[in-house]
């Protein structure tokens, strides 16, 4: 089954999709060892990863869609992709459409944030017309080859106009098409009930430790009536700490002994990033003598 595919069935499901956004090709894999279904490949870890700045809008189309298409080749699991604004206007949205189904995402969202987008949970947030992005939605349906492809529309309006714009919004959205409805940022779970229950679509919710969204188990926001839940931070959150716990021992005691229990073995990390079947590989290629 494509991976498009699959994760369309993972959305349609009555279980709801957990997906981590891996702070890297290698936390993707990991995500996948551990038993996640999909992985995310956001805009937040990747301006972390890839720049060690905030998610402010300072990486390119072709920065997100490589960093999305190293995760495709990491993994076997689908790929959701941060198509953020759509980077311009309906003629750009069609080029990151095309550029992130080339890179092999199974998914993408687009939002309505004016530019230069932000986080949806930073404060200072605008955003377009409604109009202006139903033209971008429609551009981007048009745009894709594979129609299980799976397009989400996001609407930031909450925070700057509330939640009847919001959900007028995502009403709009939905009947251009959009596969999955992500209104972000909700305040309380009363506005998480609404958005569920007045827009008739599958709905996707991002939890983010210190976050504006009541931070919720998997089992509550299914209840609740979402069909995905995105974990945007926590890992590059958790990679971050470690990474600085790590150089700040080293730099104290000179030395990484007694740091073991924090690390993988030189063996484990080798099997977590497949070096056998490389070897395999090698030796099945290589001619006997050489």
């Amino acid at each position: 089954m494509r991976k498009t595919s699959l994760l369309r069935r993972y959305i349609e499901d009555d279980e709801i999709l957990m997906i981590p956004v891996a702070h890297d090709a290698l936390c993707a894999r990991i995500a996948e060892q551990s038993g996640f279904k999909a992985v995310f490949s956001a805009g937040y870890a990747n301006s972390a990863a890839l720049l060690g700045m905030p998610d402010v809008s300072l990486l390119t189309l072709t920065e997100m869609a490589e960093a999305a298409s190293r995760m495709v080749d990491a993994v076997n699991i689908p790929v959701f992709a941060d198509g953020d604004t759509g980077h311009g206007n309906v003629t750009n949205v069609i080029r990151t459409v095309r550029l992130f189904e080339k890179a092999g995402v199974a998914g993408l969202f687009l939002e309505d944030q004016d530019y230069p987008k932000r986080c949806g949970h930073m404060a200072g947030k605008q955003v377009i017309a409604p109009e202006e992005m139903v033209s971008k939605l429609r551009a981007a349906l048009d745009a894709r080859s594979d129609p299980d492809l799976v397009i989400t529309a996001r609407t930031d309006a909450l925070a700057v106009n509330g939640i009847e714009d919001a959900i007028h919004r995502a009403n709009l959205y939905r009947e251009a098409g959009a596969d999955l409805i992500f209104v972000e940022a909700p305040e309380s779970v009363e506005q998480m009930r609404r958005i569920t229950g007045e827009v008739d679509a599958p709905h996707m919710v991002n939890m983010l430790p210190g976050g504006r969204t009541p931070t919720l188990t998997s089992k509550e926001l299914e209840e609740i009536g979402y069909s995905v839940v995105a974990y945007a931070t926590a890992c590059t959150y958790a990679v971050a700490l470690a990474a600085r716990e790590l150089f700040e021992t080293l730099k104290r005691t000179g030395t990484t002994a007694g740091l073991d229990e924090r690390m993988m073995t030189f063996d484990e990390f080798n099997r977590l990033v497949g070096l056998e079947e490389i070897r395999k590989a090698e030796d099945g290629y290589c001619v006997s003598g050489q």
